[in-house]
């Protein structure tokens, strides 16, 4: 009899070798590459990548050398080349399955696997974000990040505790703010017809030290006409397990999530975390070889809009002015995996009075990756170091965009250089226009 663990590698690598096929090897893909216009090397791009999952579906390689282990492990996963790829090639299902193929043939990093056990236990994970949650409100992740070195295991903690103290709100969103009825302020005008019933997805990050956006989140749906409808039980989305290869953890989180938003019977799941409406948006494909939940995780990815995406679909409704200066970038789950570009834009330019920028190389990876950062501190940070350059570029205010991961990456960067700007996301800036014009009881 053949062991479940060995079925289920087989399996990826057939999806591999099926979904390989499209590759032409034509090189777009390396002009848009982080890490290959970091590194320099052939191995370290798209179709580099692609070339080795090849020979070890072919058997030429073996998926415990260190040419693919090292390599499959350095992608950020950003799928900036699915966007200019003109055979379709479906690379971000590629690298999590050849990670999950890796991670069979050499377990992953202490720290990686610390991560996801995390993210895996809702009891473990509460506790994790409510220590960082207080070292924040402390003021002791602010300062330590101050005042640890640069390079080494210490260095390592200065970047983690740079990224628990960036979680913290922008100061500047409520300073000096009109109360409603003030002149600043818009008028409320009538309520907009009843849009149908929602839940929103959330997370484990964000729930944990994000709380804030997801309350903002349901205030700018109700505002907007939608009866969100709360869904106990939910878990993690399994993004973090994907990305990291461990397909099995991911799958089981997917399930989950599939039984509980299945049963709430809403008309849609909304996700203001682009990773995880990326990955939820995929279920359809992580299950797609369970026959118990194929058809139901494809009719909850039918369901799945991200924040921004509904309510440009909508309209968003116009709140009072927020005098301010924002730098944007895009996530690269949303810009390149879900597509979606005009929307968030949208959503701010339903804010008075703030001045939008996308930001120089707005479609680049901002080094975070998920947990990338963190376990990849020396070339996340690279990668990352020059996106809050661009962000300074921008000469502005505060910086949004709208994935924690990318909030606490770009923020920890601005932290660390000692920056004025703050971090937000968008639907935090849309939530304040709201408060300003009153549309809040």
């Amino acid at each position: 009899m053949v062991p479940a663990s060995a079925d289920a590698l087989a399996r990826s690598l057939e999806d591999q070798r099926e979904r390989l096929l499209p590759c032409v090897h034509c090189g777009l893909c390396l002009a848009v590459c982080p890490t290959y216009n970091r590194l320099g090397d052939e191995a370290d791009s798209p179709r580099g990548r692609i070339h080795l999952m090849g020979a070890v579906v072919e058997g030429r390689l073996d998926p415990a050398s260190d040419a693919f282990q090292t390599h499959i492990d350095c992608c950020l996963g950003c799928r900036a080349c699915e966007t200019v790829c003109p055979s379709g090639v479906e690379y971000g299902q590629l690298i999590e399955l050849a990670r999950d193929v890796a991670t069979k043939h050499r377990p992953p990093s202490v720290l990686t696997r610390l991560l996801l056990l995390v993210f895996s236990s809702v009891p473990v994970r509460r506790v994790f974000f409510v220590g960082g949650t207080l070292v924040r409100a402390s003021g002791l992740a602010a300062l330590t990040a101050r005042l640890l070195p640069v390079r080494g295991v210490l260095g390592s903690a200065r970047l983690g505790m740079a990224m628990v103290a960036a979680t913290a709100p922008w100061k500047g969103l409520r300073r000096g703010a009109p109360a409603p009825g003030d002149a600043g302020a818009a008028p409320s005008g009538a309520k907009p017809p009843p849009r149908g019933r929602v839940a929103i997805l959330e997370g484990c990050v964000q729930e944990g030290l994000y709380g804030r956006v997801n309350a903002a989140t349901v205030r700018v749906l109700e505002a907007n006409g939608f009866e969100v409808v709360p869904v106990r039980g939910q878990d993690c989305c399994g993004a973090l397990h994907a990305h990291s290869g461990d397909l099995e953890g991911a799958r089981g989180l997917a399930r989950w999530n599939v039984e509980c938003f299945g049963a709430s019977g809403v008309d849609l799941v909304v996700v203001n975390a682009a990773g995880c409406g990326a990955s939820m948006k995929e279920y359809k494909h992580l299950l797609a070889h369970d026959p118990a939940f194929a058809a139901r995780a494809a009719a909850l990815s039918a369901k799945v809009r991200d924040v921004h995406e509904l309510l440009a679909e909508v309209g968003p409704r116009p709140g009072a002015p927020v005098p301010c200066r924002v730098a944007f970038d895009y996530p690269c789950h949303l810009l390149h995996a879900q597509r979606i570009q005009q929307a968030p834009l949208t959503v701010l330019a339903a804010v008075p009075g703030a001045e939008v920028t996308v930001i120089e190389d707005a479609s680049e990876c901002c080094g975070g990756a998920g947990i990338y950062g963190i376990t990849h501190p020396e070339l996340g940070g690279r990668i990352g170091a020059d996106k809050v350059a661009a962000v300074r570029r921008a000469k502005c205010d505060v910086a949004a965009t709208p994935n924690p991961g990318c909030m606490m990456q770009i923020g920890a960067g601005l932290i660390l250089e000692g920056a004025s700007e703050g971090m937000i996301h968008p639907v935090e800036l849309l939530d304040e226009s709201y408060r300003r014009a009153g549309f809040y009881s």
